[in-house]
């Protein structure tokens, strides 16, 4: 296909690795003759014409920079069909062939979305949360699960010296994947996560069998979606008198940020030139992603009528090696 002039944007949360996935799509569309313009602020940045030329100096020393220098924001204004069709309209002013768009399910939707109005878009998956359909790992996930790791190792030595149960919660509104795999990589007592919810009156027991099994310390992991709250919890575990006075640490944004991990650059890299590549064999309404070792595409009506579920066989993983 002939393309003359890519276009690429970040929408939604950001991720580590989106930027080295930035840098694969404009090298690579580079080194195969074609322009690239980079959209600043996602889809309202595309509404409102917000575009520039990327060339190869422009995306350098992003490598190892977390977030997006492309910027990324909401935009409720594209979900109407005016925000749709002023979108494709700048794309037709701008010139732009196709469009590689890089984000979270919501941003699959966009894409599928413009797809549906005639524009060549493949998608990339961004999402820490690793709730996107159709890859086994997102761009992002494997550096937030490292900084949560980080940050829960760090915690367990303060616990362990004043023999505290320390309830950590992690990012994961909707979706419990970092706070299960946290919780099983860190050794966590108990994980609490909105896909298996625990009955409040059945924390407390596990905490303070914890601590007569002789355990210097407890790690509780959960995810912010989860029915209980953190004060509640930490309330239930102070009422039953659990032998660990209990401290709450909201872990929040900063599991979003930091420099991607060799994993994520290594995916992001491979995922952006894939994306350039599908563009080049005619190929639009998929997203690049990852199945085993090998990278692969698939069709985005699929990716946005599924969800990706973790897999609840962690928590009895997590439950058995705790002991």
């Amino acid at each position: 296909m002939n393309i003359q002039t890519v276009g690429v944007l970040t929408s939604g949360g950001d991720a580590p690795g989106i930027n080295p996935s930035i840098r694969a799509v404009v090298r690579t569309a580079l080194y195969h003759g074609m322009n690239v313009i980079g959209v600043q602020e996602g889809f309202d940045g595309l509404i409102r014409g917000e575009m520039s030329p990327l060339r190869a100096r422009d995306v350098g020393g992003i490598l190892q920079r977390g977030g997006t220098f492309l910027r990324t924001a909401r935009c409720p204004e594209f979900k109407t069909k005016k925000g749709q069709r002023q979108a494709v309209r700048e794309l037709n002013e701008s010139r732009i062939d196709a469009l590689v768009v890089i984000g979270g399910d919501g941003s699959m939707r966009g894409a599928k979305v413009l797809v549906e109005q005639g524009v060549l878009v493949v998608g990339i998956p961004a999402s820490i949360d690793n709730d996107i359909w159709g890859t086994d790992m997102s761009l992002g996930v494997d550096t937030a699960l490292n900084t949560l790791m980080e940050a829960v190792d760090k915690l367990r030595d303060t616990a362990s010296s004043h023999q505290r149960a320390f309830l950590v919660v992690t990012m994961g509104r909707d979706c419990g994947y970092l706070a299960l795999i946290t919780g099983v990589i860190c050794g966590a007592e108990i994980i609490i996560i909105p896909e298996k919810e625990i009955p409040l009156e059945a924390i407390a027991p596990e905490i303070e069998a914890a601590y007569a099994r002789g355990k210097t310390h407890a790690i509780i992991v959960m995810a912010e979606g989860a029915s209980h709250s953190p004060d509640e919890i930490q309330r239930a575990l102070h009422e039953a008198d659990v032998g660990f006075e209990t401290r709450v640490t909201i872990l929040g944004h900063i599991v979003r940020g930091g420099s991607p991990s060799a994993f994520d650059r290594l995916l992001a890299t491979r995922m952006g030139v894939a994306a350039v590549d599908a563009l080049i064999e005619g190929k639009t309404g998929v997203m690049t992603g990852l199945r085993g070792r090998e990278i692969v595409l698939r069709d985005l009506d699929e990716v946005t009528s599924k969800q990706r579920e973790p897999n609840l066989h962690y928590l009895e993983i997590g439950r058995m090696l705790s002991r």
